[in-house]
């Protein structure tokens, strides 16, 4: 795998940090800024809802700019918004560095996402995406024991300090490492790595990034890349609930259980890659299936710490096996448009309120601690019909829309 990828894996390492170490960090926060624990929770949601936003909005606002120079820039924003973050003196100021630092999220993973597989031979294209996305999946594992270790020896604005550190440390990495043809064809000695014959050129203008938005099959792996996220979020949004309600943990425990999710997701991403360049729809098809079937089975025997054990990590694998495989497979349905790419971040997002809105639901309806897991079952299995209707398409060529 070239070098350029170890730098855009560790851009996303610091996005993901700045994006999980907050949860860590929260009853400090509050009291730093005399504010309630609701309000400090609004630094979470303030930040998830600037993720939906900045990736189509910064994303569209960058069509036809050099994608090596548009990922400089993000995570310039990055550490800005970091930064801003770490000498806050209000509340107010501290959500704004939240906001800054979450805009460049999901063009960040939607543009660097293609200048990875630009990277590689075509047939490696989802194992890039998933060297990529390690760097998330990695601060899933570390990002709150990372910002509450630190935050209890140190305070919590070292952390941030320390996450504007890891920016300043990728972007210099992206400069240096990520060659400038990075991301868009062809490259300047006609052939991209390995000796490959680049793809066409993608669409740049505005215009043409929206026309790519015709294709039925950009709709299709979208909604199933919301349906599967909803799943997978519906059921952990209150899994800490589920775990001590119902399996019998301590609250102690709750904070090496995620783990154990996390190191589900790291596996899951790099074994869904691999597995995706073999056969892409397939393995979709089989990690929301496998989600499904966790989510289910995990509903029946939540009761058994053992089980739960094993099933925690199973939802993490088979909840994150399918991230390589959608992303490119909306950005080669939409031609390598940049926005779509995007737009699929922007979706797990939307996935990840309704998912996490409609396991509430079902709790505050007196079902159970249990129920988000049926409920995210549910989800779940819907984006397998979603992604066999799209898969079975793609074979037809004629029936989908031009």
């Amino acid at each position: 795998m070239p070098s350029g990828l170890v730098a855009l894996a560790l851009g996303g390492f610091g996005i993901g940090l700045t994006e999980f170490l907050i949860a860590g960090l929260l009853p400090q926060v509050a009291s730093s800024f005399a504010v309630s624990e609701a309000a400090a929770g609004r630094l979470i949601s303030g930040y998830a809802l600037s993720v939906a936003v900045g990736a189509i909005a910064l994303t569209a606002a960058t069509t036809r700019l050099p994608r090596k120079g548009v990922l400089v820039g993000l995570v310039a924003l990055f550490v800005l918004g970091n930064l801003l973050s770490a000498v806050a003196t209000s509340y107010p100021v501290m959500m704004l560095g939240r906001i800054v630092a979450a805009l460049c999220h999901g063009s960040y993973f939607g543009i660097g996402s293609l200048v990875a597989r630009s990277l590689v031979a075509p047939e490696k294209k989802s194992r890039a995406v998933a060297v990529m996305f390690a760097g998330l999946t990695v601060a899933n594992v570390l990002g709150v024991p990372f910002g509450a270790l630190v935050g209890e020896r140190w305070g919590w604005r070292a952390a941030f300090w320390a996450v504007t550190g890891i920016g300043v440390l990728a972007l210099a990495g992206i400069v240096a490492l990520v060659p400038a043809w990075a991301g868009r064809a062809p490259s300047p000695t006609g052939a991209g790595p390995s000796g490959r014959v680049p793809a066409p050129v993608p669409p740049t203008g505005l215009r043409d990034q929206v026309r790519a938005f015709r294709s039925s099959q950009v709709w299709l792996t979208l909604t199933a890349t919301a349906l599967g996220y909803g799943g997978m979020f519906g059921a952990f949004s209150y899994i800490a609930y589920t775990f001590t309600e119902v399996g019998g943990f301590s609250p102690g425990d709750v904070a090496w259980l995620l783990m154990v999710y996390g190191v589900g997701l790291v596996v899951g991403n790099l074994i869904g890659g691999r597995a995706a360049d073999r056969d892409r729809d397939r393995t979709l098809v089989l990690a929301l299936l496998g989600l499904t079937v966790t989510l289910a089975v995990f509903g029946l025997l939540a009761g058994s710490p053992i089980a739960s054990v094993i099933l925690v990590f199973l939802m993490g694998l088979f909840g994150f096996a399918g991230v390589p495989g959608m992303i490119t497979r909306v950005t080669d349905a939409a031609h390598g448009a940049a926005l779509a790419a995007s737009a699929n971040v922007s979706a797990s997002n939307v996935g990840n309120a309704l998912g996490a809105w409609l396991g509430g639901l079902a709790i505050s309806a007196g079902l159970g601690y249990t129920a988000p897991l049926y409920v995210g079952a549910g989800i779940a299995l819907t984006s397998v019909v979603v992604m066999a209707v799209a898969a079975r398409q793609a074979r037809s060529p004629a029936r989908q829309t031009p």
